[in-house]
């Protein structure tokens, strides 16, 4: 390794500039700069080094890398469910393809990467990370990005890339294309609308976005959600729902309808942000919201937002089959939430356990994005801010 000193008068701007026959990249806004720099030759390697402190540069005109110039050399990875929404998720990505590449492969490396069967996608995006990728993208409906949100945690930690990379951590995002897309709705974005979906690529806005945590003890793996978990009914909805995806978004009213049939509502012991164990009656469901939809459009959790650091609770007691018929209109509009059978609450944790002397014909659903997870006892957190999201 050697060094060699030099004076130095030039002009800096966003892109390049030369010295000594070097190509140096540099991330400064336009200024005119004098004074002494050091540069370095590191295994036939230039670094440019200024001496700041001896420069006519006024500090405050620094800038850092923007995340498009860091992210221009690395992975937009996309993970896609060919066989989502019956078959049409993959159709259309193809179709959505040379559009994309088109706009966005300026910017940097397009990988597709498509699933081929449940938890594949966990670990596409799980690898993408390790591997520095600047976003790993979810195309298809909830479950895809549910699976995909999961792959960026490892073990109860995020997963970390294996060299360090210039820019942010990899970014998560959303083009949706599924049977659900609820929390696309939270954002009011068009479904299946790929000019759009390519236009929020392009510009690359991101917010760092809350993460929904669940831990179920007799799993001993915890489990991330962005949009909406809950138990007992509305949890086995889901579970049966997910085998009429092909009726489309009518699968959730006839998996409501389905659960109903064998339900019972139970006595369940709830505790709320490490507060007193209390008991509450007959309860028929409760949702978790970081969002505010689930089932194809209902607006569970109407004040549910994932930027605002909590959860939002809702819970539904002695809520019959015909409650669920006549106002069911109500949950679409988010305004069951007024209902006397219903209750609200903003959370940083919950917790649920069964009442172990009631009898049951069978354990009581978990579900987080439409997945299945297991049964109680479960606990539910907020992550706050965890997450680069493009928006």
């Amino acid at each position: 390794m050697e060094n060699h000193h030099y004076d130095f008068a030039m002009w800096f701007c966003l892109g390049f500039a030369c010295i000594d026959t070097n190509i140096i990249e540099f991330s400064l806004l336009g200024s005119f700069v004098k004074g002494r720099c050091t540069l370095w030759r590191v295994n036939d390697r230039a670094v440019f080094e200024p001496n700041l402190h001896d420069c006519k540069l006024d500090l405050r005109l620094l800038h850092p890398i923007s995340d498009a110039l860091a992210s221009a050399s690395r992975d937009y990875v996309f993970v896609v469910n060919p066989s989502g929404a019956n078959g049409r998720t993959g159709q259309q990505w193809k179709r959505m393809l040379p559009d994309l590449s088109s706009r966005l492969g300026r910017q940097c490396n397009i990988r597709e990467e498509l699933t081929t069967g449940p938890l594949h996608a966990i670990e596409i995006a799980r690898e993408a990370v390790r591997d520095g990728a600047a976003a790993v993208i979810a195309v298809g409906g909830d479950g895809t990005l549910h699976e995909v949100l999961n792959g960026f945690f490892e073990d109860g930690k995020l997963v970390q890339s294996r060299e360090l990379h210039p820019g942010p951590p990899t970014a998560l995002g959303l083009i949706p294309m599924g049977t659900g897309s609820d929390l696309a709705r939270h954002f009011r974005w068009k479904l299946n609308d790929k000019y759009q979906a390519i236009d929020r690529l392009v510009k690359g806005q991101k917010r760092r976005i809350d993460v929904g945590r669940v831990q179920l003890p007799e799993d001993r793996i915890d489990r991330y959600f962005l949009n909406v978990a809950s138990l007992h009914l509305s949890a086995k909805a889901g579970h049966i729902a997910a085998m009429y995806k092909k009726l489309g978004n009518f699968c959730y009213v006839l998996g409501a309808l389905k659960a109903f049939r064998a339900h019972e509502d139970r006595d369940l012991r709830m505790r709320i942000n490490g507060g007193p164990w209390t008991v509450v009656p007959k309860v028929t469901a409760a949702c978790v919201g970081n969002a505010k939809y689930f089932g194809g459009g209902m607006k569970i959790a109407p004040t549910a937002d994932p930027f605002d650091g909590s959860l939002e609770v809702v819970s539904l007691a002695d809520y019959k089959w015909y409650d669920f018929v006549l106002k069911m209109h109500m949950l679409y509009q988010g305004t069951h939430v007024h209902l006397d059978k219903v209750t609200t609450t903003s959370v940083h944790t919950f917790e649920v356990e069964e009442i172990e002397y009631q009898s049951r014909r069978e354990d009581v659903f978990v579900q987080a994005d439409g997945e299945h997870l297991g049964f109680l006892p479960a606990k539910f957190s907020i992550l706050p801010e965890q997450l680069n999201f493009i928006l």
